[in-house]
């Protein structure tokens, strides 16, 4: 279970968004079995979406991000609630290069720079908020304050950290999103600079013993903060045998038959969770039947 906290100034002019994600990137690399480039890749859009989720405000809502920058790691892809809750998946789990000049794990380098972000907001409406822009570096962090910049005009700040063990474990993982509404003045935007410029990295933070409140209120150092609210988060598919029932259907009743006619089980596997789900031929006439799905 992770946490993520919410401050505001006393103005009301700046909310920061703290969360520690490393259960939840935790589990992604147990369901995927990630190579650790991807497990930072993947656990740092999964962490982005989790927070962009949380600002949602129906309780249905929910937020899909995809990067495709055309390296080796292909499409990634996270979608999150309106709680915050996330699930992820990549398109290659297993991808492995050298080191960037850093020494770190190249995750520009296995996700690519040549592609776009995109993010999708279901929000109850005839049809969903879609937007997209070029990527950045690929590092994730920088797209995803160049979409927000680009595509919703809202200047943000957004760090992202995930460290992986030699084991390929995860050690801490977790981010933060600093967003400044439109009347702040030119002294907050002072402020926050120089508070940004003093931030250690996130995984540093958390490594040390930083809490997600402590980073929140740290980001707003000096703005007079207060914590809005909170909330656990976590690692949570929605899929269920109902959900793909319904999935099955829509492939129409003349491919149903001829599955059915195949005389073969068909499994049906979840991209998320990577859970099965076995329908016999039986079963699969029965839901070709079945006008109330």
């Amino acid at each position: 279970m992770g946490i993520l906290k919410r401050a505001i100034a006393k103005d009301a002019s700046v909310v920061s968004c703290a969360v520690d994600a490393t259960d939840i990137v935790s589990e992604i690399e147990r369901i995927h079995k990630t190579s650790a480039v991807i497990t930072a890749g993947l656990g740092r859009l999964t962490i982005a979406a989790s927070m962009i989720g949380y600002g949602l405000k129906g309780r249905d809502d929910t937020v899909t991000l995809r990067v495709n920058g055309g390296g080796p790691a292909g499409m990634l892809v996270a979608v999150a609630d309106s709680m915050g809750n996330v699930k992820s998946y990549p398109e290659n789990p297993v991808v492995e290069i050298p080191l960037n000049d850093k020494g770190k794990l190249d995750v520009g380098g296995a996700v690519g720079r040549d592609g776009t972000i995109s993010v999708v907001k279901d929000l109850g409406l005839k049809e969903p908020y879609v937007g997209m822009c070029p990527l950045v570096s690929g590092e994730i962090a920088e797209d995803i304050a160049r979409y927000f910049a680009d595509s919703e005009q809202t200047p943000t700040v957004c760090g992202l950290g995930v460290l992986v063990n030699p084991d390929l474990t995860v050690n801490a993982a977790g981010g933060y999103l600093i967003q400044v509404l439109p009347f702040a003045d030119d002294s907050v935007i002072d402020q926050l600079e120089k508070n940004l410029e003093a931030l250690p990295p996130v995984t540093k933070m958390m490594t040390d013993g930083m809490t997600p409140e402590q980073i929140a209120l740290r980001l707003l150092d000096g703005l007079e903060p207060n914590i809005l609210d909170e909330s656990e988060v976590s690692y949570k598919c929605t899929c269920s045998r109902e959900r793909t029932e319904q999935i099955l259907f829509s492939l129409g009743k003349e491919e149903l038959e001829s599955l059915a006619n195949d005389g073969e089980n068909i499994t049906v596997n979840c991209h998320f969770c990577d859970k099965s789900y076995v329908f016999t031929p039986e079963e699969i006439l029965k839901i070709r039947e079945n006008e109330a799905l």
